[in-house]
């Protein structure tokens, strides 16, 4: 038995899907057990129970291995990325308790208990926790994730079809190096069976600097908007602007500021073989034709 936390969502679904076609039983932790379930009677969703570690713990009767991609992306009322760490500790104290063999732990690239960014440090706490919890474990840390229910990617090309101008924030030369659901969910399944305790970067093939991320994207679906160069302060006054027309948070001032600090790149070898560039050009016909928004996707309770 497998439990995928967030198996609706967008990595856990890529996660559950493989295990079930590897004809092995998966069930699911969520947060909204009423949430569209593609996996129909296959799948059995109950609620977390983070108040109640020992309850929780009964939700996890059985499992061998515990996938986990819950987190918050943002701060949104209540669900903080403090919450989300102390959440996630009741999750790790009732995977103890529940007598499960194995943790695989989606993370994030160069998290630390040091940074002044709450998700990369929340990020490295929980790493911390697993760590000590004495369960066999693999830590997987992915960059930036895309495909086919992707936001980040979705929404520059969709910024790049709508409007005449698109900002850069600051010269554009920092880098990230994105990686495919699909192989992410491979590296974790993977990860999943072995036994030795490991931390694996997940991480594409590819590293652009994301201006030339955006050129890639403007060239691939025939945009005709203007990259423009700007101070970051002006490229999130105007991501809130939009953001409150959609009704969503289209970037945060942290995002940006871990995005700059190159914290979306890795100095290990490419775990993922899918190229950013194919993928692209693949789907351009469809990418970005509609907004994907964060806050309608995943809040009140967030599953990355």
């Amino acid at each position: 038995m497998n439990v995928v936390t967030g198996a609706f969502g967008y990595t856990g679904k890529y996660i559950a899907r493989r295990l079930l076609n590897a004809g092995e039983a998966v069930m699911t932790l969520t947060g909204n057990t009423g949430r569209m379930n593609e996996f129909g009677p296959k799948v059995k969703a109950l609620p977390f129970r983070f108040e109640d570690p020992e309850a929780m713990a009964a939700s996890l009767a059985g499992a061998h291995t515990l996938y986990n991609t819950y987190w918050v992306r943002f701060d949104r009322r209540d669900e903080t990325h403090d919450r989300a760490v102390r959440n996630t500790i009741a999750l790790i104290q009732a995977a103890k308790i529940a007598g499960v063999r194995r943790i695989v732990h989606i993370s994030i690239t160069n998290p630390s208990v040091s940074s002044n960014l709450p998700y990369f440090r929340g990020k490295a706490l929980l790493e911390e926790e697993i760590r000590r919890s004495q369960i066999s474990y693999a830590i997987v840390r992915p960059t930036v994730i895309f495909g086919a229910e992707d936001i980040l990617i979705n929404n520059i090309a969709f910024l790049l079809r709508k409007l005449p101008v698109f900002l850069v924030p600051g010269d554009g030369r920092y880098s990230l190096q994105p990686v495919y659901v699909e192989d992410v969910a491979q590296i974790a399944v993977d990860a999943g069976r072995r036994s030795e305790n490991m931390t694996v970067d997940a991480v594409g093939p590819e590293t652009f600097g994301f201006e030339q991320l955006v050129h890639l994207i403007a060239e691939a679906i025939g945009s005709r908007a203007r990259l423009v160069n700007g101070p970051p302060w002006l490229a999130l006054l105007a991501a809130r602007v939009l953001g409150l027309a959609f009704a969503d948070v289209m970037l945060t001032r942290d995002e940006l500021k871990g995005l700059m600090a190159n914290l979306l790149v890795s100095g290990s070898a490419p775990s993922g073989q899918t190229l950013f560039s194919n993928w692209i050009s693949e789907n351009a016909a469809t990418l970005g034709k509609r907004y994907a928004s964060e806050i309608g996707r995943h809040y009140a309770m967030a599953e990355r």
